[in-house]
């Protein structure tokens, strides 16, 4: 028996992989081999991957703007390129890595191409798909994390300019990042009508990084607490009208849920895969770790559970490619990333436990995976906001009335 070796059916496709994602997905799977995985180590001890200059070599092999517009510098591919990108950099040996790269390509993007002006894509959008700029996007504060309508963080009228203070708080890619794509208030008041979505130079006078945070885990990701102190920009520098910044973020927080699920599938499948072999290859009481039932079992049970999430991602892709109806796209969206968190949870702690003191060390891949599946259900979105978000839209919460 050869553990570890699956591969789909030959000559079956659920869904629309042509030969050329394919090749796409060989010449990512081999950037992440090369590129990454020999530097994991050393970008985890440092507490920071190098991001542009990874992004500047993404940039180079058109790995960057996926769905974007041509004239932006875009590849205008389909979404099943960002879902096998996602899925190849799962295979990443740090969660912070991917974790990173997706935050620049998916996450404080996909608002700026959508809704942003020529001057905004021109000065902000264009270098960021080359890899010349890396991006951040900054929404949550110290008192106001899940609770979006909650942010405080304003940028008040001045002439044509906006003058912003306030401060974001866990921002991926903080430390490194030559842009914000800042939620703000732009009107007082708690309305959801009340947000802006605004492009901060990170160079522009009053903006600091008021310190880098230690986490648990995904060491080899940056991040940081940011401080704004009157800090001004034009106005024009807004993205989209003023006002519709919650929702165009909400938008963005879908994309989000989606390729986070994607990349956590790949790392579960992986894991679980590197557990097998390595139950197969440890003895006790004179025979294989894996000639357990009871092992053989959880194992199998895990890796139905991620073949049955990898088919809901899948399924969550083509209503995103088919512009189905959005509240569907949310619904399932949030069913993808609260699968996900939970899954993860669970993969990491059976494969501890099936690696014994072993997988407690920190030398082990096993312990590393450990620590950075335990954000997937707080990062993006707690697991009890998507549960919060699946209730709204299956009908059991009681609706509230509109703020004006």
């Amino acid at each position: 028996m050869v553990l570890g070796t699956h591969a789909p059916v030959s000559g079956f496709m659920a869904f629309p992989f042509t030969e050329e994602h394919e090749m796409f997905r060989k010449s990512v799977r081999n950037f992440v081999v090369k590129e990454l995985n020999p530097h994991i180590d050393e970008w985890e001890e440092q507490g920071a991957w190098p991001a542009h200059d990874v992004l500047r070599k993404m940039g180079e092999l058109g790995f960057l703007g996926l769905n974007y517009s041509e004239d932006v510098g875009g590849a205008n591919a389909d979404i099943w390129f960002t879902v096998v990108l996602a899925e190849e950099l799962g295979r990443c040996h740090a969660a912070g890595v991917p974790m990173g790269i997706m935050v620049h390509t998916d996450m404080c993007t996909p608002a700026l191409a959508r809704y942003g002006s020529d001057e905004l894509k021109q000065k902000f959008l264009i270098p960021a798909i080359k890899g010349e700029m890396v991006g951040c996007i900054a929404v949550t504060e110290p008192g106001a994390g899940s609770d979006v309508a909650g942010i405080i963080t304003r940028a008040e009228p001045d002439g044509d300019d906006y003058i912003i203070n306030g401060s974001k708080m866990y921002i991926t890619n903080g430390t490194q990042a030559d842009w914000v794509c800042l939620l703000a208030r732009t009107t007082p008041g708690r309305s959801y009508r009340g947000m802006s979505l605004i492009m901060v130079p990170t160079s522009t006078p009053g903006f600091s990084v008021s310190r880098k945070l230690d986490k648990l885990g995904n060491w080899s990701s940056d991040t940081a607490v940011l401080s704004f102190e009157n800090v001004r920009v034009p106005q024009s520098y807004r993205i989209g009208a003023e006002g519709m910044g919650f929702y165009m973020q909400m938008e963005q927080f879908q994309v989000e849920r989606l390729v986070g699920s994607l990349s956590a599938t790949t790392g579960m499948e992986m894991m679980v895969r590197e557990t097998m072999k390595y139950c197969s290859e440890r003895e006790t009481f004179g025979q294989p770790l894996i000639h357990n039932q009871w092992i053989q079992f959880k194992l199998v049970e895990l890796l139905t559970e991620i073949e049955a999430l990898r088919q809901l991602n899948y399924h969550c892709a083509a209503m995103m490619q088919a512009q189905i109806n959005p509240e569907e796209v949310t619904r399932i969206a949030s069913m993808c990333k609260l699968k996900a968190g939970r899954l993860a949870r669970e993969v990491g702690d059976t494969c501890m436990q099936f690696y014994g003191g072993m997988g407690y060390m920190t030398e082990t891949r096993v312990s590393r995976y450990y620590r950075d599946a335990r954000l997937l259900s707080i990062g993006g979105g707690a697991d009890e906001v998507m549960m919060g978000i699946i209730a709204k839209l299956e009908g059991m919460m009681p609706s509230r009335k509109r703020e004006n």
